[in-house]
Formats: C-alpha cells, structure tokens, sequence
C-alpha cells in the first residue's frame, strides 16, 4: 500500500483530502497539531488505512526528524499534499510583523523544507507524487489577504520550479489552487455573503471539499502520470 503525506489532515480541505486517498487505496498519513475528533472518528473507520502523526510546522527544526520517523514507520513516502497552513486576515499596514513572520514560516517555508526531505526518499524509491494547496488569491487578489496572497503565489512558482528539477526522477509536482470551499473557513460568513460569492461563479455555488479531494485523487492516480507543473483551479468558475 502506497504511503501519502497529507498535511492539515485533521479538518477541512486535508480530511477531505486523506478520506478521498484512503478510498482509493492509499496508505494516509495525516499530519497536525493535534488530533480532531473528526480525524479520530475517520482513523476508527479506515481499517487501518489512516493515521494520525502529529507535527507542529512552525517548529522547523522538528521536520527532517519527523520525515525520518515516518520512513522508519511505514517505509518511503509515495506522496505528498502540503495542505497545512494559516489563513490570517488583515490590512497589511496594520498586520503585526510576527504574524506576517509565522504566516511565511507555517504557508512557505515548512512546506519547502517538509518537501525537500520528502523528495530525497521519493528519489531513492523512483518516483512520486507532490500536490501543493494553493489558492485562487495567488493570481486574483483579495483585500485584507496580500500576505496570504503572497504565500500562496510562492507556492505556485514553488511547484513549477520544483516541477523541473525533479521531473527526471519520476516525481511529478502540481499545484491545486481552491477558491471559496463549503468549510468552516466559510461558514463564518452570513448568508448573504455566501450567496453573493457564489453568484460571482458561473456555477453559481461554492466548491466542496470533496472537489478539491478528487483533484489531488486525480494527480496522485497513473493517469496523472505526464502532468507536471500545472495548477489545477477548483472554483466552480469564480475566476472563468
């Protein structure tokens, strides 16, 4: 059974994600601060096919012990999907210098390096798959979002550059970028809100996060197999 990092794994967009590889047959590491109920309750139902490991990203030092652990544990890593990460909001002008700090470090820096270590067993093993989270904000904006904005566009020219580098060792890295999910990221909006973003796509409703688990189900799968560097846009048309 082929093992699958997922980061952020224990609510939203990563449980999405992790229960979606689980059905498909992968081996779902699901890496977090800590443990959900949710995830608790999914690892009950898996046969085994999910764990929990937990790991801090911000604590950067932690991560090449981490990868090392995991390799000892369940053997070398076939995938990875960097989902982990912080949505803080606010004004640039008035944002605190240590958010912007722990913002970068927890939605760029610990994905790199989480990957760089990941990479090195995905090339002793012969190949792999790396999926990166992005987001529609990287090529559209948002107001009250240009830090994250710009963690977000680093990821994509993360992946394409990454994609390039380690092409020839049978690695394929993509990219998929979400714009408004049905999650508890939303669920903080009022009605009208909700119905006034999802009147902007030419769906006319909201992606699910069971939308972006088929993406990353896709790009993990042999079919995927000669897409590399690509952003995959799951936003029922919002950015059409």
């Amino acid at each position: 059974m082929r093992n699958v990092i997922v980061t952020g794994g224990s609510r939203g967009l990563g449980l999405a994600i992790s229960r979606r590889l689980v059905a498909d047959g992968f081996h779902v590491i699901a890496v977090a601060r800590r443990e959900t109920d949710e995830l608790r309750e999914a690892v009950s139902q898996s046969d085994g096919a999910l764990c929990f490991a937990p790991l801090d990203l911000s604590e950067l030092d932690a991560i090449p012990d981490f990868v090392l652990r995991l390799k000892k544990e369940f053997g070398a890593p076939y995938g990875l999907v960097n989902n982990a990460g912080l949505g803080t909001e606010g004004l640039l002008g008035t944002m605190h210098n240590s958010q912007i700090e722990m913002l970068t470090r927890v939605n760029v820096t610990a994905p790199i390096i989480l990957s760089k270590y990941v990479v090195r067993n995905m090339m002793s093993a012969g190949g792999g798959r790396i999926v990166n989270i992005s987001s529609i904000i990287a090529s559209t904006g948002y107001s009250g979002l240009s830090a994250y904005g710009a963690t977000k566009a680093a990821l994509v020219g993360f992946t394409k550059s990454l994609a390039r580098e380690v092409g020839r060792m049978g690695i394929t890295v993509n990219a998929v970028a979400p714009g408004f999910i049905e999650t508890e990221m939303t669920a903080s909006l009022d009605e009208g809100d909700r119905t006034k973003i999802a009147g902007r796509a030419a769906l006319r409703r909201l992606a699910a996060p069971e939308d972006v688990g088929n993406a990353v189900s896709f790009l993990m799968d042999e079919k995927a197999r000669n897409v590399t560097g690509a952003v995959f846009t799951i936003d029922a048309g919002a950015t059409a």
